[in-house]
């Protein structure tokens, strides 16, 4: 198969969906077909200029500059080429291939959604609701997806304002390798990496700024759960540097000596964090697919997360379940005693109840392989490509 595989820019310096774009790009080569990477340059956006002017210049590269690269490009390629679209954020692209054999890969549409005041959360600026519009009517062009969760694959055919042809949904596969480590050994090295004292263990939560990822929400889960059994276990909080709302909640807490967030930290040392965490707190308003879930669960972490599609397709019958955070205050109140009570719960199994845990928690893992994701894919793509 000939694949031309469309990208977004480098430039944007982004993480989560150039490791996914490197997966698709290697794993199909490996598969032993022709992969190529059309993607925009940095022409003027490379220009000197303010950040928020840069973003603009950036605007011009990949939707006025790359689309002309792309109708030269389509000259010279066979007929018989897949095109395929690493996002559906690069939706405006769509349309110069939609008469051609494609495939859009979809992973969330939280900021559609928010734009279309779907999330009262999340609120949008008006340019923001015109970008996002303007990806949606793109992505809309496409007849072929390919979702990463069967929440995912609802949402697109709630917000497709045309035909979709076909559409599946293959789960994401872990990008790089996670395995079991020993507990103590896990400790001990992030220890000697953070300088902090974690030999009795600790609450982890790994996960940006994004409101969906509901940081603050861990933080009063964890401070109602001090409050409640008086336990001396530390929270890490790994990721982003914190907000300024975030900073503000961690100095005004009465445990922040106790409270540590973690920046920049090493992906070598993330298999570690995760095997040596007493559970992985993941109570996320929203997601596409929820990494940590099956990353904790593939290093020997239980995970408590949000009874909701995704966290609850991926987690399965693995993970411990809390509530969505509600948005009134005495409902939130509830919440936070309610998920406090599922922690202490998950920190005082006995040995017996914690190896079936972790038993559940790898079988689930082991059904988001990379090579398991990469089969559904190119099985997918090879479908879509014999179509006349």
């Amino acid at each position: 198969m000939k694949i031309v595989l469309f990208t977004h820019p480098l430039f944007l310096n982004h993480q989560s969906m150039p490791r996914y774009a490197n997966m698709l790009q290697n794993g199909m080569k490996q598969r032993g077909h022709q992969v190529v990477v059309w993607s925009p340059k940095a022409r003027f956006y490379k220009l000197p200029a303010t950040q928020s002017l840069k973003k603009w210049l950036g605007y011009i590269d990949q939707y006025l500059i790359f689309p002309i690269e792309v109708k030269f490009k389509l000259l010279n390629t066979s007929k018989d080429t897949l095109f395929v679209f690493a996002d559906q954020a690069l939706g405006p692209w769509v349309p110069l291939v939609r008469k051609r054999k494609h495939v859009v890969h979809c992973h969330d549409f939280l900021a559609l959604k928010s734009a279309l005041g779907m999330i009262p959360e999340n609120p949008i600026s008006s340019t923001g609701k015109l970008y996002q519009d303007y990806i949606r009517k793109g992505f809309s062009k496409g007849r072929n997806f390919i979702s990463i969760s069967q929440k995912t694959q609802e949402d697109l055919h709630e917000l497709h304002l045309g035909n979709i042809v076909n559409s599946t949904v293959c789960y994401n596969g872990l990008s790089r390798p996670f395995s079991f480590i020993a507990q103590e050994s896990s400790r001990e090295l992030l220890e000697q990496e953070l300088k902090i004292n974690l030999s009795k263990g600790y609450i982890l939560h790994i996960g940006g700024n994004q409101y969906y990822k509901n940081r603050k929400g861990v933080i009063e889960i964890y401070e109602m759960w001090r409050n409640l059994y008086n336990t001396k276990t530390p929270l890490m909080l790994i990721g982003e540097t914190p907000s300024e709302e975030l900073s503000a909640m961690h100095q005004k807490s009465i445990f922040k000596e106790d409270i540590h967030f973690i920046t920049n930290l090493s992906d070598k040392y993330i298999n570690a964090a995760y095997s040596g965490a007493n559970c992985l707190l993941f109570p996320s308003l929203d997601e596409g697919f929820g990494w940590p879930i099956i990353e904790a669960m593939a290093s020997g972490c239980i995970v408590i997360t949000t009874n909701k599609a995704p966290m609850n397709e991926v987690g399965g019958a693995a993970a411990y379940y809390i509530d969505k955070k509600p948005i009134a205050t005495e409902a939130c109140n509830q919440w936070k005693l309610d998920s406090a009570e599922i922690v202490e719960k998950v920190l005082k199994l006995n040995h017996l109840q914690q190896t079936e845990s972790l038993q559940k928690s790898f079988n689930q893992s082991q059904k988001f392989t990379m090579e398991y994701s990469l089969n559904e894919i190119e099985i997918f793509y090879k479908q879509i490509n014999q179509i006349l």
